[in-house]
């Protein structure tokens, strides 16, 4: 008989792997413990509805992405290369973690409680931060010569849109793969001197 703890895991590794499916729907408690081989009862013994199912997924994607982030900011001094990390970082979790993707672009929260879409929009507000700090200490550098704060937002907008396509192409698209390009072409933007909002 599973620990408590274990059960947990193999329902929230259910749930993610249902987000995986080509032709998402909505996810009910029924087709979960179908999945399971248990019934729905079963599950309300680990988790007391399924939003606390959605706040487990969520609460891994933020230790597992900030424990990395931190280590990444950790080992680096240069500021341009914490953000690339932080940038390539965020690609491949969703790559490595594609029902997850769902959760992060919001999708698979559509028709849960909103309270799970703010929890995730806090996590975006997170990482935006975070790469506007990396940017700053590369601003110091001399090495970033655009505004933080809106080479952050950017940055963020790239990612969501890597995700999005990932998602949307049904999980075929390698966007790892592409996170160089990708990157050297943001980087450059980066460098580059900021050009007058009055221009």
């Amino acid at each position: 008989m599973a620990a408590v703890g274990e059960r947990k895991l193999q329902i929230l590794q259910a749930l993610a792997s249902m987000l995986e499916a080509p032709v998402p729907g909505k996810i009910t408690t029924a087709a979960l413990a179908g999945q399971l081989q248990v019934s729905e009862a079963a599950l309300y013994r680990h988790f007391a509805s399924k939003a606390q199912m959605f706040d487990g997924l969520i609460e891994f994607i933020e230790q597992s992405v900030f424990s990395l982030v931190n280590r990444i900011v950790a080992s680096h001094e240069n500021g341009l290369q914490q953000t690339e990390g932080i940038f390539k970082l965020l690609l491949g979790f969703a790559e490595t973690n594609p029902g997850m993707t769902r959760v992060l672009i919001g999708d698979a929260l559509v028709h849960e409680n909103e309270r799970l879409q703010a929890r995730i929009n806090q996590f975006h507000d997170r990482i935006e931060a975070t790469l506007r700090q990396s940017l700053r200490i590369a601003a110091a550098q001399q090495a970033c010569h655009v505004d933080p704060a809106r080479a952050a937002s950017l940055l963020l907008s790239a990612v969501m849109g890597q995700w999005q396509m990932f998602a949307r192409s049904q999980f075929k698209r390698k966007i790892v793969d592409d996170a160089p390009v990708l990157w050297s072409i943001l980087e450059n933007g980066l460098r580059e001197p900021m050009i007058s909002a009055n221009v």
